[in-house]
């Protein structure tokens, strides 16, 4: 897997403010605001910095909290996990792992078969309907 590597003016150009807040920042948007929460049509969510494919609506469910949550990703190599101890909490934050973007977090009170829930960010993902 090769990685994406972009300076921070060329980041800042081809996401929206929000975009960029929320995947080179880390930042996170208000539940129930974000584009897909509620997204039922079927399809796969990507990278919104690079296009990796990151979750299929498969495994899309809804957990209640306002963002688009999936028990787990289309393909394991593609996300990466981290400590994130920001904010006083203690969780595990996941990335894409080609360009680096913050997507949300990964806890452990999803559904089966993996009862994993990755709550992802909508402002991370750009939504690719099946055809």
């Amino acid at each position: 897997m090769e990685k994406i590597v972009k300076s921070d003016a060329q980041w800042r150009a081809e996401l929206t403010p929000e975009e960029y807040t929320v995947v080179r920042q880390k930042g996170t948007e208000r539940p129930f605001t974000g584009r897909y929460w509620d997204t039922r049509t079927p399809g796969i969510y990507r990278c919104v910095g690079c296009g990796t494919p990151l979750f299929a609506s498969d495994t899309k469910f809804d957990a209640g909290c306002g963002w688009p949550s999936y028990f787990e990703p289309l393909d394991a190599a593609n996300v990466r996990e981290e400590s994130d101890t920001s904010h006083g909490m203690v969780r595990t934050e996941v990335l894409c792992n080609v360009c680096d973007a913050h997507l949300g977090h990964v806890f452990p009170d999803g559904p089966p078969p993996t009862g994993r829930r990755y709550c992802i960010n909508s402002l991370s993902l750009k939504f690719e309907p099946a055809t």
